[in-house]
């Protein structure tokens, strides 16, 4: 009954609210509880049909006085229909810890605790980090360790471009079991995504079915190994995902094990030279499922905030500008991009500030209102020209989540160079909203601070117009962007204490920056955790950790020629060896006090085990 969810979104002192997937049509109401007593709430819902047999919520409540500082709040989803509610009751008994008899969260205005990660591949070799968090929940609640205050979902919490063989299967048997909806395509090789799942390029040969354009070099045809190359530039696009009930299908059954059981994978369509590949991406997915319950446990007990990056939509999503006018202009990867960006609002963006999205969620009700998808293309238009993703969590610091995607400060010299990750206007109203205060924490997807050894490397690349190849996505690639962010740092009212959370890159690192040649420097601690379900080559890792500690170490004379060359920038070592870059799967745990003046920085393993990131000592 219940297909995804309910996930906790959203929480303020006096509100809370609860995302969820439902067969049936009736949104349930929410009932309160804190100390054993009833809250007495206002309940609001509002849902969007996107199948015959999907529906998705957001379920509201706002209680008549505040919640209780660090106290559990127990919530039961009320549904009017007596069958349905005793069938949901049964259901929800494997969401409980052994410690309740209730769903629960909690709301601090003062958060001590938070947990962040990004890259959750499912097919990747390697168990998933976000499972920890049930650990950490079920220790929580029996005493023996903190709570988490809030949980950070800083980029990538899907892969549209980048699917196995498998899930791709799944994400099928899913859309024909919930009857969602496809939709017609224009300049396809496919009139409509029905037809996807039968279609000979259907598997493994899907780059045949996206757009593509004249090679204009003869480098561009080395690299891509014909005279056409791909508008999307991932090297995994064989299984992208192309219709909105292949991305709503995604999301249903990444966060949640309820559909597993009632989907049937076989080889059926599936190319015979890609057989072997498909047996071992099994595996991997089998192990991914395997997990699914705690994460879905854990995602039901922690107030949840999401952001996307370029994989929740398409690898290099907005890099250049050039990117940009070829993808834009076809009406394909158009629809492709704005696909994407519909399952996000839905599955991701709608609970992170609903007020914000609530005239596009109307706008949705309205497309998906019949199994046609009225006005398609024009509520994409609204979807790609909205500028308000990004949001900020009103605690103490607060937390500004920053939308690195759709704000680009767009490069006018070249169509190839990067485009700046947040442009002028962006960070100026980024730059407003934090002076002033004592302490703030930013999530920005991409580091602030990254590997110069890396960013050297990206830079090079650019240089001879390759940005794409080596994914050039850091805040120093664009000229303007890294010259303002790092005013920002130096501006006077700038808060003294500055933590910067991010992911993206698939290894882990801390680092301590201040301003050179000034008494009254900001302490700032960026704290890397990535991927909860992805790593880096791991040879590959190392060579870079060497070769950035040799070239670009505290007396380096290279360090005259970075963009921060006005910054110390000193490593936190992991403690499980002498490198400064961690490579493994794993999510972050941040631990803070006194207004962010203690930072404490450790990585949860996917295995259960910690590495902690120590401070160097200035002495």
């Amino acid at each position: 009954m219940v297909i995804a969810g309910p996930i906790v979104r959203k929480v303020t002192e006096d509100t809370c609210h609860i995302w969820l997937v439902t067969s049936l049509p009736s949104a349930p109401s929410i009932h309160l509880m804190q100390r054993g007593v009833n809250v007495e709430v206002e309940c609001f819902d509002e849902s969007v049909q996107v199948g015959q047999y999907a529906y998705i919520h957001l379920l509201s409540a706002t209680a008549s006085h505040n919640f209780s500082d660090r106290e559990r709040v127990y919530y039961q989803l009320d549904f009017t229909d007596k069958a349905t509610r005793k069938k949901w009751n049964i259901e929800q008994q494997r969401l409980l810890y052994s410690a309740e008899d209730g769903l629960s969260f909690h709301y601090t205005e003062t958060p001590e605790t938070i947990l962040h990660g990004s890259c959750r591949k499912p097919h990747f070799d390697g168990d998933d980090a976000l499972a920890q968090v049930d650990n950490l929940i079920e220790k929580g609640l029996s005493g023996s360790t903190s709570l988490p205050d809030v949980l950070l979902m800083t980029g990538d919490q899907i892969y549209a471009d980048d699917v196995a063989g498998p899930m791709l299967k799944a994400i099928h048997h899913c859309c024909d079991l919930l009857g969602l909806y496809h939709e017609g395509l224009e300049g396809a090789v496919v009139s409509n995504t029905a037809k996807l799942a039968q279609h000979s390029y259907g598997f493994y040969e899907r780059e045949q079915l996206l757009p593509q354009i004249a090679t204009n070099t003869v480098l561009s045809s080395l690299f891509f190994g014909a005279k056409k190359k791909p508008v999307f530039t991932s090297v995994n696009a064989q299984n992208h995902l192309i219709g909105s009930a292949e991305i709503l299908a995604m999301y249903f059954l990444v966060w949640s094990d309820a559909l597993w059981p009632l989907i049937d994978i076989d080889n059926n369509h599936i190319p015979q030279q890609y057989r072997d590949t498909f047996e071992k991406e099994q595996k991997a997915i089998d192990g991914f499922v395997k997990q699914l319950p705690s994460v879905r446990r854990a995602l039901a007990h922690v107030p949840t905030y999401m952001i996307f990056d370029d994989h929740d939509v398409t690898d290099d999503w907005n890099l250049t500008r050039g990117w940009e006018q070829e993808v834009y202009a076809n009406p394909l990867s158009k629809r492709m991009i704005g696909n994407a960006l519909i399952g996000y609002l839905l599955c991701q963006g709608w609970g992170n500030a609903p007020k914000k999205v609530a005239s596009l969620i109307g706008d949705a009700q309205k497309v998906f209102s019949s199994s046609d998808l009225n006005e398609h293309d024009t509520f994409i238009d609204k979807l790609l020209d909205f500028s308000e993703w990004h949001y900020r969590l009103d605690t103490s610091p607060p937390i500004e989540v920053l939308d690195t995607r759709t704000q680009r400060w767009r490069s006018e010299s070249s169509l190839n160079k990067p485009s700046g990750l947040m442009d002028w206007e962006a960070l100026c109203e980024f730059q407003h909203s934090i002076i002033g205060k004592e302490a703030v924490i930013v999530v920005s997807a991409a580091p602030i601070y990254g590997v110069k050894i890396i960013e050297a490397i990206q830079k090079l690349f650019t240089f001879f117009g390759k940005a794409l190849t080596v994914d050039a996505e850091n805040w120093m690639a664009h000229r303007g962007t890294a010259n303002v962010m790092l005013n920002i740092f130096r501006h006077y009212k700038t808060p003294p204490e500055f933590i910067i959370l991010s992911g993206d890159v698939h290894y882990s690192f801390v680092y301590d920056v201040r301003l050179r040649f000034r008494r009254n420097s900001p302490h700032i601690t960026q704290f890397t955790c990535s991927g909860l379900k992805n790593a880096f080559p791991e040879t590959l890792i190392t060579w870079f950790d060497r070769l950035n500690r040799l070239l670009y170490g505290a007396k380096s004379p290279l360090n005259v020629f970075t963009k921060r060359r006005n910054m110390s920038v000193k490593a936190r070592p992991p403690n499980n060896g002498d490198k400064e870059l961690f490579n493994g799967c794993a999510i972050g745990v941040l631990n803070i006090s006194h207004k962010g003046k203690d930072v404490h920085c450790k990585a949860l393993l996917s295995n259960g085990k910690e590495v902690v990131f120590s401070p160097v000592n200035n002495d």
